[in-house]
């Protein structure tokens, strides 16, 4: 049995199989579809091949570094097995991005054992951020926790309102920053709050920074310091929202913040309307911080913990067909 049979006798087994296979239909039909074509064009592992599969890849998103490493793995593979078969090609091809991915290992999330655990949600205007925590709060509240939201995104129109309506459907209660004010000041009233009544969440939606405002930035480390006076440790995560339709570009954005303070993990939204499904892979690579969700769809159940076997299978289903008329 080769990697991709492995995979989808894996994948098979998954409760939210339909979910994902749903959520990369776009980034299956611009990496899984195009590979399987190539399996009429090509005869062997050869130059043109690889150049071809390149392109492939960064179609999908994948970068030019992360797609050279791949394609350098796969040749030192077919110069192992110079007769190697398109099909066992592909189970390679995706045997080495499982690798790759793991071979920087995951952060795990924390969990505060003596009180709330503060969750920073950062991001630029537009990612998605205050969607994501309403779909959180939902996800956390189905694991029977208590959840606070704190609105501190005090300079964006209506975001305060937009978070607070969340609350409502939710049953959530939201702590509202002041519009035009102080978002550490939202930052402090949210963790005293959620101490005061034994939350087990606190989920801190801040404002969208743009990567080119150096005070802005200098204002979420403030919101950062403030939030380890009032609970230790806080805050236990911070989460960069990353709406996956911007590959690529979204990458420089994550830098930026990396430097700011430190990201702990990844949240990339919207990866249904995107066909660019390997900024995943790039992430990883590249800045070496870990896909913890997966914005899926609209509803509170699409957004997904990632999972590296059902994505792989999802970008690449049918390939373990390849080939085979």
């Amino acid at each position: 049995m080769n990697f991709l049979d492995k995979l989808k006798s894996v994948f098979t087994k998954k409760d939210d199989k339909a979910i994902y296979l749903s959520g990369f239909q776009k980034s299956k039909s611009a990496f899984g579809d195009q590979l399987n074509e190539m399996a009429y064009r090509y005869t062997e592992i050869n130059d043109d091949f690889l150049e071809q599969l390149t392109i492939v890849l960064l179609e999908s998103d994948v970068g030019i570094e992360t797609a050279d490493l791949i394609c350098e793995r796969l040749k030192q593979k077919a110069e192992e097995y110079p007769k190697m078969s398109f099909q066992w090609a592909m189970s390679f091809l995706l045997e080495i991005m499982k690798e790759l991915y793991e071979e920087t290992p995951d952060n795990s999330i924390v969990n505060n054992e003596n009180g709330p655990t503060v969750i920073l949600l950062e991001g630029v205007n537009g990612s998605g951020k205050t969607t994501t925590a309403a779909k959180l709060a939902s996800m956390y509240k189905k694991q029977g926790k208590s959840v606070v939201f704190t609105a501190a995104d005090t300079f964006r129109a209506g975001a305060i309102e937009q978070l607070a309506e969340w609350g409502q459907r939710l049953d959530v209660p939201c702590i509202k920053g002041r519009e035009n004010g102080d978002p550490s000041a939202a930052i402090v009233d949210g963790c005293r709050y959620a101490r005061e009544h034994n939350a087990d969440i606190l989920i801190c939606d801040t404002a969208g920074r743009l990567q080119n405002k150096q005070g802005l930035m200098a204002e979420l480390q403030k919101m950062n310091r403030v939030a380890g006076k009032e609970i230790e440790g806080a805050p236990h995560n911070t989460w960069l929202v990353m709406d996956a339709t911007t590959g690529q570009n979204g990458l420089s954005q994550a830098r930026i913040f990396n430097e700011s303070t430190k990201i702990d993990g990844i949240i990339l939204t919207k990866m249904d309307g995107t066909a660019k499904g390997g900024i995943v892979l790039a992430i990883k690579n590249v800045l070496h911080l870990p896909v913890l969700f997966l914005g899926l769809g609209e509803q509170p159940e699409d957004l997904r913990p990632f999972d590296l076997d059902s994505y792989l299978y999802s970008i690449s289903e049918g390939l373990e067909n390849a080939g085979q008329d």
